[in-house]
């Protein structure tokens, strides 16, 4: 194909001077893998998200994902999901492209728009890997480039097989470089969409008959520092709600004989979930440790106080997991991990902060009615939704294009 002046231009003016060696996270793992790149600093979760579902949905498939090293002033973030990689993207240098390629050797590209690295995007485009450049937007364009070398961006957009625009503003500014408009698809912005946890069915039905009629609130991932309110909130909604139950899990299992020791303390009535039975009705607490059983909890408690937020710390728990399980979300001001998330969730009323033991206490007592927990569950669903319909889109079109790929194996 041919290449428009400013493009071979840049290309031989970015093979000068000496290329940054790269140095990789992990050796690549064996099979199918996916790239993922998340130019945007906000972007991360979303992807992180996408990637998770993404190795989900396919047996054996492992997903890398790159930031741009700028971005970055500490180390690289930590991946939750053992089939992810996190690493730095290469510099635009040919052979440090060339380093990079030949290392991970991906059988797809999902970059996340904005910060086109043209040597790198064509370089892959020659090896033959499928490019899909998603969640475009008027911003994340290079304005000068864009306004004296118009061919240079519409040349460069052309190696990609799948383009989606998250914006009218985004479609109209690619029209408008020239590309074609049925090259366009608009789609929703990429968002993180909380997965369903999964649980026992037998568990949730039985633990359901066992507290028929009874309220329950549950406090997941409660650090040390944070028992103290939880219980003392606890407390104060039992004089509303006598038959209260909290369902309380620490945020380190080796908490949870220290837990249960304050709940003896303090006199609560406690069970261990796991050992024999089920909770009475006069049973305050349930304490558990199992990170596995969380998905249980969610769909067994209509509110839920997302703990590891009160104080410094971790950073908060994901409450996309809790909104995807129709559970209405409270949590502390120290969220910095999910800020984006919960921000979603709080400006569409699936969340509420609550900064002390009294607020606590207050908003439980309060969302136990069903019929205010049905309207936060109800917000949490439409945040969830909207956030799943880009992702599942590019789930399909990675499906797709590796099928088609080990069919010609």
């Amino acid at each position: 194909m041919a290449r428009s002046f400013g493009l071979a231009a840049y290309r031989a003016f970015a093979g000068r001077g000496g290329a940054v060696p790269i140095t990789p996270v992990a050796d690549r793992p064996n099979g199918e893998l996916v790239w993922c790149h998340a130019p945007e600093p906000g972007s991360l979760l979303a992807i992180q998200d996408l990637a998770a579902r993404l190795c989900r949905s396919r047996s054996g498939l492992r997903v890398l994902i790159t930031l741009p090293k700028d971005d970055i002033k500490t180390e690289l973030p930590h991946s939750a999901h053992a089939d992810v990689l996190i690493d730095f993207l290469p510099s635009d240098h040919p052979t440090s492209v060339a380093g990079f390629l030949d290392h991970w050797r991906p059988n797809a590209c999902i970059w996340a728009w904005g910060r086109l690295r043209p040597n790198l995007i064509i370089a892959s485009a020659q090896r033959r890997c499928p490019l899909f450049l998603i969640d475009a937007d008027n911003e994340g364009f290079d304005g000068r480039r864009d306004r004296w070398l118009r061919d240079f961006t519409r040349d460069l957009i052309k190696n990609f097989s799948a383009i989606m625009a998250r914006s009218e503003a985004g479609f109209q500014r690619l029209v408008r470089l020239g590309v074609a408009r049925d090259s366009i698809e608009m789609t929703p912005a990429l968002q993180a969409g909380g997965q369903a946890l999964p649980c026992i069915e037998s568990d949730l039905a039985d633990l359901s008959a066992a507290l028929v009629g009874r309220p329950v609130w549950f406090a997941n991932q409660v650090l040390e520092e944070e028992l103290g309110t939880v219980l003392t909130a606890h407390r104060q909604a039992l004089r509303l709600s006598h038959r209260l139950l909290l369902v309380l899990m620490p945020a380190d299992p080796s908490l949870v004989h220290a837990f249960a020791k304050r709940l003896e303390d303090q006199d609560f009535r406690v069970l261990r979930w796991g050992d024999a039975g089920y909770p009475d009705s006069s049973t305050q607490v349930m304490l558990t440790d199992d990170p596995a059983e969380i998905g249980l909890f969610y769909r067994l408690a209509p509110v839920s106080f997302l703990g590891s937020s009160l104080t410094n710390g971790p950073g908060g728990c994901d409450p996309f997991e809790a909104a995807a399980l129709g559970s209405a979300i409270l949590y502390g001001p120290k969220v910095r991990r999910f800020l984006p998330s919960y921000t979603r969730l709080a400006t569409e009323g699936a969340a509420r902060i609550v900064n002390d033991a009294t607020a606590l206490g207050t908003a439980v007592s309060r969302l136990i009615a069903p019929d205010q927990t049905a309207v936060m569950a109800h917000a949490g669903w439409d945040v969830i939704s909207r956030g799943a319909a880009l992702t599942d889109k590019v789930i399909d079109l990675v499906q797709d294009t590796l099928d088609l790929q080990e069919a010609r194996t």
